[in-house]
């Protein structure tokens, strides 16, 4: 099983390591969030500049857009 991890805090959140702690052992995970909190941006996606997609020291992959932007990227 593959299991795709977002949010709309940002990848440094304490509540998506705790995510994915709590699903290791159960299949493939990737994780896949914004740089930045982008709490109430709902599924709108950035259409006014390139996005930049890169890997934090955790492992996980930032992109400097929405929480939409994020899972499309992938």
């Amino acid at each position: 099983m593959h299991i795709l991890v977002s949010n709309d805090d940002g990848y440094s959140a304490p509540g998506i390591e705790a995510l994915v702690e709590a699903l290791q052992g159960l299949g493939e995970i990737t994780v896949v969030a914004p740089e930045v909190n982008h709490s109430g941006a709902s599924n709108s996606l950035t259409l006014s500049r390139p996005l930049a997609v890169r890997r934090s020291p955790k492992g996980f992959t930032c992109v400097n857009g929405t929480p939409s932007d994020s899972v499309h990227v992938l």
